[in-house]
């Protein structure tokens, strides 16, 4: 898997770089060796009987070829554009007939000409491009033909017992040839010249292995202590041991491929030797890095994360699963090495390998089986389950049917078929085992730096980065499946030139031409609005509104010119989307006719200002302060401090009572009601005085005091006053109130309470029956002192 990443690494940073070199060409295509490549490509496509390798080559030639046609493609550019706009500026040619001006014709002639010949280089380089791109399509096709047929292809079965002998027999004979080779070796008095010569580097390099190998793990171990006993609470301490925790697994295997290293510079290596040591390497690597993630998926530590919900015993199998997994792995490719350097016949590998392919469906059979568990015990958890146990769960059981599948298809002869689907499901898992480690500590790193320690897998910035993390797997997981590198690279060379859609070119770098002047007009337009709210506008007239109005259109303009500049620097032609757009109006009329509703009432308001930030309305029931007005609603905080969203529109088409609409100034009512027989005037007097002595009561105009009428129980006054603030009402009714009670005790005025005088119309009647009644109430009482019925009988 590490190499698959690397040689995609290798694609990606050939195709990135293929667009420039090919641009730097001066020269230009050699067309003469491009006619005689492309003729000899098409017989042999013709043909077919070219092998693989050849056909990758023989590709790889024309890609080139297709890199300078693109290249090409824009010769003379800049000329034909102002040979073009010169014709156009000559007006068109009279289709009436009439004769044109011959210096207008001769020059239009003249233009014409140079255009063609501007134009002969471009247009060969673009038809030769068609050529490549046809060939590479043709090659790229019989390729993948070939591949699905190896799948299909029924080879000689490795559970045959005929076949058996001679798999043996290479085996052994291999083991011969091998300790022959290096008898002979070690009985050469060369090599044991050299041996002696180099004995030092050789006794160093064995010191460097045995002591990594052997206490390397402890050493590290140790200094894991310390970090893991805050494992839980730290973020800091979990990256610690996350980067301990890959020295630790590493020793060892730099500690293996020390010793892989003091036997090669021993001397005492062959050819066959050779291969082994060439393959150790990749072996300790690939082990160490089975174990290690094995150890991060099932975790052997009570403080470390646990992804999978399963028991300690099903943990500790399935680290000795993924460790076990690893070894065959590496195994698999030292004996597809040996088996490729000796020339082992077909029936004879795969007799050999059958033994590591039945190992390696059981192990992956059983990590199959672990997911499966997880999402079952997750799943009696959860009610419903989440998308997160479902898809385990899908993953565990794919995995489980491919670790059966596999060896079963392989035994019976497909043995094509069930490697490719054996072996590619391991390296996914491990895959997808390493984003899910790799997605932790980016929550690791997110909390070291922001000093958080909890939620740090729901934070957004790490759930973003995993995003991309799973984003830029997806070319890995395509390796692994059997695309071709030529193929990967195509695909990321076509994603940088970008395509066309509907008459507009997308790339990636319009979009990013996009985004940095979208963000820069975005930053802009907050910056000025900030000016104009803190700097400009508090030195104008503008009330608070006005201001505020100011501010929000600004916004909306500037938001509005940055995204115009925006798709116009990223070059996207706005008029090859006006259909589109005019489609999209007629849908927003009808299906969207409510949110065009708000949206225009809310920029009415914004111009108009009917209503602004700060008013006191009533609109219906609702009444409180308006907070915020925006493009589509407008939020109102009444008095118990909830908030209101009401719809622009409602208050453009309904009636609104704006208490604050050009001034504060209000009228505030307190009503005032005295007994019967009272000196109207005298309360009136007092009245007057108490709404005058407030100091938020106008005397311009001044206050009334109306005699309203004689009540069921009050003659009923209101004081009628106009305050210089309408906010302070209800605190201005409560001070008048008591001011008034305290007057009218002082002189004397009762303030009335109702009283209803209750007439009986049958007195007799209820005389009877409260008679009647008490007689009973008597009669229960001897019943209850009397003795039980016992003793009366």
């Amino acid at each position: 898997m590490i190499r698959r990443f690397l040689v995609l690494c290798l694609v990606v940073l050939t195709a990135l770089t293929a667009p420039v070199w090919a641009q730097d060409t001066s020269l230009g295509p050699d067309y003469d060796q491009w006619t005689q490549l492309a003729d000899r490509a098409e017989g042999v496509i013709d043909a077919e009987r070219a092998s693989d390798p050849a056909f990758e080559t023989l590709r790889a030639q024309i890609a080139e070829y297709r890199e300078q046609f693109r290249a090409a493609t824009g010769t003379n550019a800049a000329r034909i554009e102002t040979l073009r706009a010169q014709i156009v500026a000559l007006g068109p040619v009279p289709e009436d007939g009439s004769p044109e001006p011959d210096a207008i014709s001769s020059q239009r002639t003249d233009l014409g000409a140079r255009l063609a010949e501007a134009e002969a280089p471009g247009r060969r380089a673009e038809a030769e491009l068609r050529r490549a791109q046809g060939l590479i399509g043709e090659i790229d096709r019989l390729l993948a033909s070939r591949q699905a047929g190896a799948l299909l292809t029924l080879q000689p079965s490795p559970i045959n017992p005929a076949n058996w002998p001679g798999a043996i027999t290479a085996v052994f004979s291999y083991l011969n040839s091998l300790a022959n080779e290096n008898l002979r070796l070690w009985s050469s008095p060369i090599y044991q010249e050299e041996f002696s010569e180099n004995l030092p580097l050789v006794l160093l390099y064995l010191l460097v292995g045995m002591v990594l190998i052997l206490r390397g793990w402890r050493w590290v171990g140790r200094m894991m202590r310390g970090p893991v006993e805050q494992e839980e609470s730290s973020p800091t301490a979990r990256l610690s041991v996350f980067f301990l925790s890959i020295a630790q697994h590493g020793l060892p295997a730099l500690g293996v491929i020390a010793l892989a290293q003091a036997v090669e510079e021993s001397s005492f290596v062959g050819l066959r030797g050779s291969v082994i040591l060439a393959a150790i390497p990749q072996i300790a690597i690939t082990v160490a890095a089975a174990i290690w993630i094995g150890r991060q998926v099932f975790p052997a530590r009570e403080t470390a994360a646990r992804p999978l919900n399963l028991p300690e015993v099903k943990l500790a199998r399935g680290r000795r699963a993924a460790g076990w997994l690893g070894l065959l792995m590496g195994v698999s490719q030292l004996v597809d090495a040996i088996a490729e350097s000796e020339g082992f016949q077909p029936a004879e590998r795969l007799v050999i390998f059958f033994p590591l392919v039945i190992l390696t469906g059981l192990f992956l059979a059983r990590l199959g089986r672990f997911l499966v568990l997880h999402a079952k015990a997750q799943s009696d958890l959860e009610d419903p389950a989440s998308l997160r146990t479902r898809v385990f769960g899908l993953i565990g059981r794919a995995v489980l049917l491919l670790g059966f599948a596999g060896p079963v298809l392989a035994g019976v002869g497909y043995f094509t078929a069930g490697s490719s689907f054996l072996f590619p499901a391991v390296l996914s898992l491990s895959l997808l085992a390493l984003l899910g480690v790799l997605q932790r500590l980016v929550a690791n790193v997110y909390g070291a730096f922001t000093g958080r320690q909890d939620g740090l897998d729901e934070a957004l910035t790490p759930t973003l980065i995993g995003f991309l993390l799973t984003l830029a797997s997806v070319p890995v997981f395509a390796l692994i499946w059997g695309m071709r590198q030529a193929q990967l690279a195509d695909l990321w060379e076509q994603l940088i030139l970008g395509f066309d859609l509907g008459g507009v070119h997308i790339s990636p770098r319009s979009f990013l031409s996009f985004a940095i002047v979208f963000v820069v007009g975005y930053t802009a337009t907050r910056l000025i609005q900030s000016t104009l709210r803190n700097s400009v506008l508090p030195k104008t007239k503008l009330d608070a509104g006005g201001r505020n109005a100011v501010v929000t259109g600004t916004g909306y303009v500037g938001i509005f010119l940055a995204a115009l500049v925006a798709i116009t620097v990223a070059g996207i032609d706005l008029s090859s989307i006006a259909i589109v757009a005019g489609a999209l109006s007629v849908g927003i009329g009808f299906g969207l006719q409510a949110i065009v509703s708000n949206f225009v009432s809310g920029i009415i308001l914004l111009v108009e200002r009917p209503i602004k930030e700060g008013d006191w309305i009533q609109i219906g029931a609702t009444a409180g302060y308006v907070r915020e007005i925006s493009v589509r609603s407008t939020r109102i905080e009444t008095f118990d401090r909830s908030d209101v969203i009401v719809p622009n529109a409602d208050l453009i088409s309904g009636v609104v009572t704006n208490m604050t609409h050009h001034n504060a100034t209000g009228r505030v009512i307190v009503p005032v009601g005295v007994a019967y027989g009272t000196d109207t005037r005298q309360v009136e007097t007092i009245l007057k005085e108490v709404a005058e002595a407030h100091p938020m009561v106008l005397l311009t105009p001044p206050p009334n005091v109306i005699f309203q009428g004689f009540g069921a129980d009050s003659l009923n006054f209101e004081i009628r006053a106009i305050l210089r603030d309408v906010n302070w009402m209800l605190s201005v009714k409560s001070d008048m109130n008591h001011e008034i009670a305290k007057r009218f005790a002082e002189a004397g005025i009762e303030i009335p309470f109702a009283q209803r005088d209750i007439w009986i119309r049958n007195p007799d009647a209820l005389k009877t029956t409260t008679a009647l009644t008490g007689a009973e109430t008597e009669d229960d009482g001897d019943d209850t002192d009397a003795p039980p019925q016992e003793e009366q009988t």
